[in-house]
């Protein structure tokens, strides 16, 4: 089967980074060098004067070498130094060094830091080198920050047979020893794995079917180290897996349960010596609606139904990259709701992996279905200590929280507060959304368990229908849905599918302990 899968062109990769005390050093022809620059400090609370900014570590020796008034130049621009503003000013006839840009830090928060990043990736594609001082003011936070802004405000997909039409900056020179290589390294592995699930979530549907996505997960457990399982057609029907087999029927290219595993160093995979998180992502390949069709403008961007599992998938890979200390294992159901024949249709009943039965009311209210066979089959066999599913699940949650904050939903107030701060330390901000047993009986249904659409509020009564599948076990619905696309460049997300939850999930499972307290 994998034979006669089609795959992509040479994809655009991102920049490579380096560690140099002397990053300024042997700069190619056409070189750029970013020079941190940081607000100036106002002579007292009443004043209305204009203050300069100041110029960072690394700009002194600089500039003078370049016979460079850069203060002149800022002033000229009324640069600020907020965080992510740059300043382009070219060095017309110099051999090495191409332009000058000022970038600014605000209040050198790890967010500013990422802000800048993401900005002078931006402004540094289609170049050969770009080398800066920046991270001689930052921490290691500040400096994981800095790195995931360069990685991700650089990504680029396409398929043209031309090639792209712009490319990340080639190579990025830290200033820094190799004493921080250790920090470079996890940033760029969390980075990645964001580069990774927008590659996903961008991949059109055309190519990227069920069978295609387990062959990329995989090659990624390979890669990794992980221990990959994939169950196909006949084995979901034969096991009992309603939802997922349901919705996939229709489809030209049957349904597959992807199943990667992850084990500590030391951890053998059927000990009991280190708690067990199972993550489980929406796997949707391509969302027409199914009986209950979707409009044309609403269909448009459903090759990115996808973007939970990719979410998984690329968190899985890079799981042994941050030493993650617990057990963990991936679930992504992958299908393509599709319509045919032989597709599902409202009014029919399914019965989930372990019995429980839902009335379809809704076809297109297709990605709890699946989720609901997954999170069930992970606490029947596989014995967690806590279930995190993701998915870009309901519309209502882009009302209910516009497109830049990720809402969740938890049944452990410890576990809530634990995924929050690592949203807000990976700049992937979370709000937690009430999830009200008085709304249940929403989701009563005449004939069977449940109804799978059981109306507003959108978002809360999907998270109530997948809540019984999780049975007591502490668990987290991350509806990603107002947060999977970004309608333009915004901070590290570029236009497209912004892999939103890939690092927050890293953020948290690097942790000593990511489940203390449970």
């Amino acid at each position: 089967m994998a034979d006669t899968i089609p795959t992509l062109p040479a994809q655009v990769s991102p920049p490579q980074l380096a560690l140099s005390e002397t990053p300024y050093d042997d700069l190619p022809s056409g070189g750029l060098v970013a020079l941190p620059v940081l607000p100036g400090e106002a002579p007292g609370d009443d004043s209305d004067e204009d203050v300069p900014p100041l110029l960072g570590p690394g700009a002194a020796e600089l500039l003078e070498s370049l016979d460079l008034d850069l203060l002149a130049v800022l002033e000229h621009h009324k640069a600020s130094g907020k965080a992510g503003e740059v300043v382009v000013h070219p060095v017309p006839g110099h051999p090495s060094v191409a332009a000058v840009l000022a970038v600014g830090l605000g209040e050198q928060r790890p967010r500013d830091f990422r802000a800048a990043g993401a900005a002078l990736a931006r402004k540094a594609k289609d170049r050969e080198l770009l080398a800066t001082t920046v991270p001689l003011l930052a921490d290691d936070a500040a400096l994981r920050a800095f790195v995931e802004g360069l990685v991700l405000g650089s990504f680029e997909f396409h398929w043209r047979s031309q090639g792209a039409k712009s490319q990340p900056v080639e190579r990025v020179v830290l200033a820094g020893g190799a004493e921080r290589q250790p920090v470079v390294d996890r940033a760029l592995a969390v980075a990645r794995a964001g580069w990774r699930a927008r590659a996903l979530a961008t991949t059109p549907s055309n190519l990227k079917n069920p069978a295609w996505l387990a062959d990329q997960a995989v090659a990624w457990a390979q890669e990794a180290g992980l221990e990959a399982t994939v169950l196909d057609e006949r084995q979901l029907e034969e096991q009992g897996f309603g939802g997922i087999v349901a919705v996939g029927r229709a489809s030209a290219t049957p349904p597959r349960l992807i199943r990667l595993d992850y084990t500590p160093a030391g951890q053998g995979r059927k000990g009991r010596k280190a708690p067990h998180v199972v993550l489980v992502g929406k796997g949707i390949t391509f969302d027409t609606g199914g009986l209950n069709v979707k409009s044309g403008d609403a269909m448009s961007t459903m090759k990115r139904d996808m973007s939970g599992g990719g979410v998984v998938l690329a968190t899985m890979a890079a799981l042994a990259a941050v030493e993650c200390p617990v057990r963990v294992t991936g679930l992504v159901p992958a299908a393509e709701n599709a319509i045919s024949g032989s597709a599902y249709r409202p009014g029919d009943v399914i019965r989930h992996y372990g019995g429980r039965t839902t009335e379809v009311t809704n076809t297109d209210a297709e990605g709890r279905l699946v989720l609901a066979d997954a999170i069930a089959y992970a606490v029947a066999e596989l014995d967690p200590d806590v279930v995190v599913d993701v998915a870009t699940l309901t519309g209502a949650m882009k009302v209910a929280l516009g497109l830049g904050t990720g809402g969740f939903f938890a049944t452990h107030d410890v576990l809530a507060e634990a995924l929050t701060a690592a949203g807000d330390a990976a700049g992937e901000p979370l709000w937690r959304m009430p999830l009200l047993a008085d709304y249940a009986h929403l989701l009563e249904s005449k004939i069977a368990d449940a109804d799978n659409a059981a109306g507003n509020p959108g978002a809360i009564t999907a998270a109530l229908f997948l809540q019984p599948f999780a049975g007591g076990v502490p668990w987290v619905h991350l509806d990603i849905a107002s947060v999977g696309d970004s309608p333009s460049d915004n901070g590290v997300w570029t236009p497209g599918p912004t892999g939103f939850g890939a690092r927050m999930l890293l953020h948290w499972l690097e942790q000593d302990a990511p489940l203390a307290g449970l």
